[in-house]
């Protein structure tokens, strides 16, 4: 003989046989199907707030990078600014003047205040590139006394 289950003799039985009573019960039921129905969406919701809130952050970095060119433009319109920048950056001069540029400073040659390891003359020869790479890598400092 086939026996009818009914969900609200389920809920009965379930509700009794932990001390509950079935309203509660069911009450758990809808409020943790509410639960699970609005998780995925309010989680969209926050991810969308961080990614809303780093845009704008992104936006007011370039804006403020805007005002800085925009200075900047406004700086190359000036004549003064524009002769100023020639004479620095390309060593021009103005008619009648002189320009003396120096080249070749003459340094002590003894002098030890580089910091850049001695190069390696002793390359070997006949071998392939990157073993004499590896060759001046590992000798580096090879044959040179401690200051």
């Amino acid at each position: 003989m086939k026996r009818k289950i009914s969900l609200r003799g389920a809920l009965d039985g379930f509700a009794q046989r932990r001390g509950i009573s079935t309203r509660l019960l069911i009450l758990f039921i809808v409020l943790f199907s509410v639960a699970v129905t609005l998780a995925p969406p309010t989680q969209h919701y926050f991810a969308q707030r961080a990614q809303i809130s780093a845009l704008q952050a992104d936006v007011a970095s370039n804006r403020a990078k805007l005002q800085e060119v925009r200075a900047e433009l406004e700086r190359w319109k000036d004549p003064a600014y524009v002769a100023s920048e020639a004479r620095q950056r390309l060593h021009f001069v103005l008619p009648g003047e002189r320009q003396y540029i120096i080249l070749g400073l003459t340094a002590d040659k003894n002098s030890t205040t580089g910091t850049a390891a001695p190069v390696n003359q002793d390359f070997p020869i006949g071998v392939p590139w990157y073993s004499r790479v590896v060759s001046s890598i590992t000798s580096v400092g090879i044959g040179t006394s401690a200051p």
